[in-house]
């Protein structure tokens, strides 16, 4: 019963993986800063890598090859924090603009993820299934992290130019 349930969440995150995907090569098409480009061009890779990563699973689960664990990706996003926040990225970034917005939902959008993946952990008495989403939640809170501090320095570049600070 519970492979069942592991294969419609791992439907449901692989298609949560490829809507992230279009997204992020949404605002690609969308920025005109090649610097901005880059950085959504790495995280719709690194959905890709996650889409690839789940499908293989869904195979596995599918095929009952439980036993068979296939190996974490190398997580990147941590060598793209210097990128993204970097002084040449945050000022190409307007806070108001559509980058900023786009950053905002990507927040939100890696936030769902988590959720989806950590309950499915919590929920799992299954240890293959449960390490699987438990890791893949971390990876996510990963992004999560990421984007909340290019966030974060943005809305105080904001306030500064502004000579605006709330506390």
């Amino acid at each position: 019963m519970e492979n069942k349930q592991a294969l419609e969440i791992l439907k449901s995150a692989i298609l949560m993986e490829i809507r992230g995907q279009s997204f992020y090569k949404n605002v690609v098409e969308q920025t005109k800063s090649d610097d901005i480009k880059n950085i959504f061009n790495i995280m719709a890779d690194e959905e890709k890598l996650h889409e690839e990563f789940l499908t293989r699973h869904y195979t596995n689960i599918k095929n009952g090859n439980l036993t068979d664990v296939l190996p974490f990706p190398k997580e990147s996003a941590e060598n793209i924090v210097n990128l993204i926040l970097s002084p040449e990225i945050k000022n190409q970034i307007s806070g108001a603009g559509y980058e900023a917005a786009a950053i905002s939902a990507a927040i939100d959008m890696e936030n769902k993820a988590v959720e989806i993946y950590s309950d499915f952990a919590n929920s799992s008495s299954e240890p293959e299934i449960k390490n699987l989403f438990q890791w893949l939640a971390n990876w996510e809170r990963g992004h999560v992290k990421l984007l909340s501090e290019l966030d974060k320095e943005l809305r105080e570049k904001i306030w500064f130019d502004n000579d605006f600070w709330p506390f």
